[in-house]
């Protein structure tokens, strides 16, 4: 999965808010994620800092269900408080511990449910204090608590889940909305949450009894491992071990007073009980040694790259990770020789999270350009080569230009040849190139020539917020070029001042000093661009953002698109960057589609979360390629 990633520090009060409401209705409705976990605790960690009493910080999250009832809750269901560090778990123990020697209750954070199975009544936790009646699920799931496992029988509060190791035979049988396997366990209590009609949950009761599949309600108290307070911090990592071995999704651990008497007597804010605290799993870290620091180009500046002796994290060897920027290294004091701590969450590029000094230690700062050796200048946390002949700063600037007004296939290497070949410099220049000049290119054959010569002719019909972004302002790609040119156009752009630019929704101060600096430096450029090249206005044009299939689904291709134009977007057949969103039949599947989506950045997701977001949906078209799979709508 691909996660969103955000400034934290430009974000303003109302974008936190609009952000972090986003994200609770795409996990609690939708049953899916567009962040991780990690950073949506920094959303909430950051709302905290700016808005202490901000109502979003005590809302009871829960999923959304089908329920048949309402039913009112004598002891509330509350959230838990959060901690993401040893240190923050400590400090909570010592605020409310009443020594050393208090024990404290260790038990699992299960990535669930919340549920109460009471007077034959299965609720979910609502809003705390009125929960949902889901009974009418109670033939899909079993009770697993100390001393009995089976149909629901007594009375317990746990976690609503599937096991990890009932989960592949769960989705071998039964499929999800669309006709795509489940992704993940998540998915599944979404799926089977949301059922209504009775026949559809004995289908899936009868499947499930077949594969001996079944969800599990986990009982709270069923794996609870005490340990004085005085030695938690020596029980930690083995305590972490033993947790991580059993069969649940679990995404933290919970910490609690032992003694309920005096954890009751602690009492609750309106979010959580003060008595217990939730230890929230971090993304996958390893320890390493910094061997070298190399300075990469980009577009505006130089990024320093670590490269670390190799490490293993989640079956993948890391040997670079990213140092962000040159005043995170003089912040951070890290240099080649320390000992860092590596992190890599999902699928982003691994960074330093940590360092500790080395025994020999060398500066990795530097500041000469690697390239033309001119001296290099700081803006702001950057470093920058300004040389206007700087080989190496020209062409991560042109290569920028040349993805952003939608040359594809004219890569690094190549395009290092065009510009030591013809002495290319600006975009414009490339429009000049005949099909003759790229037989002067080493390895250039006349077909490959001819390919790149119609790839570069192809890119004259252009958007202008592709123009605008192929001028590389900082912080103006073309999403947010976009955004400025529905308002204005290029000509009228051109006459503005920076107040009126700033004024622009997303735009502020910042953007429109740097935007207006760039109109009028690279003036000639632009008026160039325009005579060689057709430019389509944005302004005026109601634009539907883009979609496109790949893989082999259960109904036809015609179904989808028309799904596609109920909630108002338009199906294409082609991916390029311009592309909204790829959906696929499954994120495993190896297509050309996928390829270019991953490649471009664009948003994939598979069908069955695609069909949950929808709003609208066409009349059946009929599944003509069913494979006799249980399949849930």
């Amino acid at each position: 999965m691909d996660f969103i990633h955000y400034d934290l520090q430009k974000i303003t009060l109302i974008e936190l808010e609009k952000l972090i409401e986003h994200h609770n209705q795409v996990y609690w409705e939708q049953g899916t994620q567009e962040i991780s976990d990690t950073d949506y605790d920094l959303l909430m960690r950051r709302l905290k800092e700016i808005a202490p009493d901000h109502p979003l910080l005590e809302k009871v999250g829960a999923p959304t269900v089908s329920a048949i009832g309402k039913v009112e809750y004598s002891k509330p269901m509350l959230s838990l408080d959060k901690a993401y560090s040893l240190e923050e778990v400590i400090e909570w123990a010592n605020k409310h511990a009443r020594s050393e020697d208090e024990l404290l209750l260790v038990e699992p954070k299960y990535d669930g449910i919340s549920a109460n199975f009471e007077n034959g009544i299965l609720s979910t936790r609502g809003d705390g204090f009125t929960g949902e009646n889901i009974s009418d699920k109670i033939p899909l799931i079993e009770l697993e608590k100390k001393d009995y496992s089976g149909t629901l029988q007594g009375s317990s509060r746990g976690e609503i889940l599937m096991r990890n190791d009932r989960f592949e035979r769960f989705r071998n049988n039964i499929q999800a909305k669309g006709g795509s396997k489940y992704k993940n366990s998540r998915n599944v209590l979404t799926g089977l949450m949301t059922l209504k009609e009775s026949r559809d949950i004995q289908q899936v009761e009868f499947v499930m009894k077949r594969c001996d599949a079944y969800l599990s309600m986990v009982d709270y108290e069923l794996y609870s491992e005490p340990v004085l307070l005085k030695d938690l911090s020596s029980e930690w990592s083995l305590l972490l071990a033993d947790f991580e071995k059993l069969p649940y999704p679990m995404d933290g651990i919970v910490i609690k007073i032992a003694d309920k008497k005096y954890r009751d007597e602690l009492g609750n804010t309106a979010h959580h009980p003060r008595g217990e605290i939730a230890y929230k799993f971090q993304n996958a870290r390893k320890i390493s040694r910094l061997v070298n620091v190399e300075w990469s180009f980009g577009k505006n500046c130089l990024t320093p790259v670590a490269e670390i002796e190799p490490v293993e994290i989640n079956g993948i060897t890391i040997r670079h990770a990213t140092l962000h920027n040159i005043q995170n290294v003089i912040d951070r004091d890290i240099q080649i020789g320390d000992t860092v701590t590596v992190e890599r969450a999902g699928d982003v590029i691994p960074y330093i999270a940590s360092s500790e000094p080395g025994v020999f230690r060398q500066s990795a700062l530097i500041d000469r350009c690697p390239c033309c050796d001119a001296e290099l200048v700081r803006q702001g946390p950057e470093i920058c080569c300004v040389n206007p002949e700087c080989l190496d700063s020209n062409l991560q600037k042109l290569l920028a230009s040349v993805k952003n007004i939608g040359i594809e296939e004219l890569g690094e290497p190549t395009l290092r040849l065009l510009m030591t070949t013809f002495n290319i410099r600006s975009l414009d220049r490339l429009f000049e190139l005949k099909k003759e000049d790229f037989m002067l290119l080493p390895g250039f054959q006349s077909l490959s020539a001819a390919n790149l010569f119609k790839e570069i002719q192809s890119a004259r019909k252009v958007g202008d917020y592709q123009l605008l972004a192929a001028l590389n302002v900082p912080h103006i790609g073309p999403n947010i070029a976009k955004l400025i040119l529905r308002e204005y156009t290029l000509e009228e752009l051109e006459m503005l001042d920076e107040e009126k630019l700033s004024a622009i929704k997303g735009i502020g101060p910042e953007r429109a000093k740097a935007l207006t600096e760039a109109l009028k430096k690279e003036k000639n450029l632009l008026d160039s661009l325009r005579n060689v090249l057709q430019v389509v206005a944005t302004k005026g044009v109601s634009e539907k953002p883009t979609v496109c299939f790949t893989g082999k689904m259960p109904q036809k291709r015609s179904f989808y698109e028309e799904a596609a134009k109920l909630n108002g977007m338009a199906p294409v057949d082609d991916v390029n960057k311009n592309l909204a969103i790829l959906v696929c039949a499954s994120l495993t599947e190896d297509s050309t589609k996928l390829t270019k989506a991953r490649k471009f950045d664009v948003k994939i997701m598979e069908i069955d979360d695609w069909l949950q977001s929808l709003e609208k949906m066409p009349e059946d078209a009929g599944n003509d390629e069913s494979d006799g799979q249980l399949s849930l709508f």
